[in-house]
């Protein structure tokens, strides 16, 4: 194979590479699953009634609903997911940390057959890594920014790809 070849199939799979970490969602650096996280088997699908301040929180997320993806984005120009809680919740005056990976070690579990609206749901989206986040807007629906391209919106628990990836469920006290 010769020198152009070579840079060509580099600048191929350098590219491709790229585009699949833009594709994978947050900003945070993934972290292994703890042997403790067990997915979970039921996902609430009753309206409950939502903690003090959480509701604040969610609402402000619904009012970002259409604003497009940003990697490391954290304000209404652009969200990626731990950037939307993060906006959320401190707009709610909820004190929230800027990663995933925090927001998870910060929050209290919850079992995600108990989730309340403003709570918040994690997901792997490869790797067996905490890798995403949402937050859950009741009857089995989450607001999250997904991925690059796309914009700030809901998606189902039910649906067959979320359900699969769904690895916990925080609430911040």
């Amino acid at each position: 194979m010769g020198a152009a070849s070579q840079y060509r199939s580099i600048s191929f799979f350098s590219a491709l590479l790229l585009t699949l970490t833009e594709l994978t969602g947050c900003a945070s650096a993934p972290s292994a699953l703890q042997q403790s996280d067990a997915k979970p088997t039921a996902i609430a699908t009753e309206p409950a009634k939502p903690q003090p301040g959480y509701h604040r929180g969610l609402a402000i997320a619904r009012d970002m609903v259409g604003t497009p993806y940003r990697y490391g984005g954290a304000g209404p120009a652009g969200f990626d997911c731990s950037g939307l809680v993060y906006y959320s919740y401190r707009k709610a005056g909820i004190r929230a940390p800027r990663t995933t990976n925090e927001q998870y070690r910060q929050s209290k579990r919850v079992q995600v057959s108990r989730l309340q609206p403003g709570d918040l749901v994690f997901f792997t989206i490869s790797q067996d890594k905490l890798s995403h986040v949402g937050i859950y807007a009741g009857d089995g629906r989450f607001i999250h920014a997904p991925s690059s391209g796309k914009s700030v919106g809901y998606a189902s628990l039910h649906n067959p790809y979320w359900r699969g990836r769904v690895i916990s469920a925080g609430r911040f006290q």
